[in-house]
């Protein structure tokens, strides 16, 4: 590993990683010890913009006053009970977010693929319990280019194969259909077995792929149609990041199943969700499905506040209006290196045309050498998802900051 544009500082804790932390992940080199906002400062004190938001987790900014506030005071109180004992937030919790998402219940996790796994399991329950369907026969449908994790279920799913290869075999009864293809969901929901249609409302990791207008509420008609369950993967899409509270709410679908993360706790520790309603929920039993921090005192308290601090702020609201500044700036600059820019909110991503095949990669060193932190993903695409409370002044700062780094690497 090369640390040579590094301070020595940076250069010994990269080190320390290198030779003791398992390799997988190839992070830029950028040794971060502080957050504010949406700021981020490395170890030497160097300030940088943060354009991917820890994948979307932190949209209501770093160390955000409000959540850190209920994280301290609940962390000084009462941590964790496990679930073999009631706690007095769990029940609140329960009731804020079903109340404010419209489900009737609740089955609280901790991290996005967990949610994942959650729901199918609540799906293919539901598949035998009110479908009729054989003992293990039920089917789960997924798009193309999706993506929700790593574990052997998550991988299962993938069209990647930097993400299943040499991890198999693989869980049975997953099938997979083109994302954006109305046409091929359709005749995958005429097995009578198929449980549940799992989708990114917008894919993520894929690139910021966005469909074409009406897929959403193409998919709950043909769900309908099928008596087959939607459920929304809006761990990285929700909690207003393409400037409504789901994307979803977009083409005001509402899917069976909705799987948050991420942001639900504003950053700070891992809290996801997932919700449903009674039809779909209380076919799980106790004993059947549950997780030792899964609606952990701490987590209850951080959720709430992170939710509520979304909707204080109107940060879908600012999400639309420095998302489209942000995409119409970026045009502006007419790169010959940007073929494309699309995006929704402010989840956006470019894809980067050059010669050098690690083009995107050197842009993003770029960035980071002139104070903007972002990363590629599959190759020529890099996405561009900064905090929600981003503002105009620093919405042009940052793209002052890529135009000054395309024309470095040419």
């Amino acid at each position: 590993m090369n640390h040579s544009a590094l301070s020595e500082r940076a250069a010994a804790y990269l080190a320390t990683e290198d030779q003791f932390g398992a390799h997988n992940y190839h992070p830029l080199p950028v040794v971060l010890e502080r957050g504010e906002g949406v700021f981020l400062y490395d170890v030497d004190g160097k300030k940088y913009y943060d354009f991917l938001s820890g994948y979307s987790a932190v949209n209501q900014g770093h160390c955000h006053p409000t959540i850190i506030a209920a994280l301290v005071k609940q962390a000084q109180q009462l941590t964790l009970t496990s679930r073999a004992f009631h706690n007095n937030l769990l029940g609140e919790y329960s009731k804020f977010i079903t109340q404010y998402f419209g489900y009737d219940k609740v089955l609280p996790m901790n991290t996005g693929v967990e949610g994942g796994e959650t729901a199918i399991k609540l799906a293919r329950r539901w598949a035998y319990t009110k479908k009729n369907v054989p003992e293990n026969q039920a089917k789960i449908i997924f798009a193309e280019g999706n993506f929700w994790g790593r574990t052997l279920a998550a991988i299962s799913s993938s069209t990647d194969p930097s993400s299943y290869k040499g991890f198999g075999p693989f869980m049975p009864g997953f099938e997979l259909v083109p994302y954006n293809d109305l046409i091929a969901l359709e005749k995958a929901l005429q097995d009578g077995n198929v449980a549940a249609f799992m989708v990114e409302p917008i894919q993520g990791e894929a690139g910021v792929v966005l469909p074409n207008e009406g897929y959403l509420t193409g998919v709950r008609k043909l769900c309908n149609q099928y008596n087959v369950l939607f459920i929304a993967d809006e761990i990285q899409t929700g909690l207003a990041r393409t400037g409504k509270m789901l994307a979803c709410d977009h083409e005001g679908v509402r899917p069976d199943i909705l799987i948050l993360g991420k942001a639900l706790s504003g950053g700070t520790l891992p809290v996801s969700a997932v919700l449903a309603d009674n039809h779909i929920m209380m076919n799980i039993h106790p004993g059947e499905h549950g997780s030792t921090y899964g609606g952990n005192p701490l987590a209850c308290a951080v959720a709430m506040a992170s939710l509520q601090v979304l909707k204080d702020e109107n940060m879908a609201e600012n999400a639309t209006i420095m998302g489209e500044l942000f995409r119409n700036e970026l045009a502006k600059l007419n790169s010959p290196l940007i073929t494309t820019i699309r995006g929704k909110g402010l989840l956006n991503a470019i894809v980067i045309q050059h010669e050098n095949p690690d083009a995107s990669w050197d842009l993003c060193l770029a960035l980071k050498e002139n104070g903007l932190l972002a990363k590629p993903t599959h190759g020529d695409k890099i996405r561009f998802a900064p905090p929600l409370i981003i503002t105009k002044t620093q919405i042009l700062e940052s793209v002052d900051i890529i135009h000054h780094s395309l024309l470095s690497i040419g």
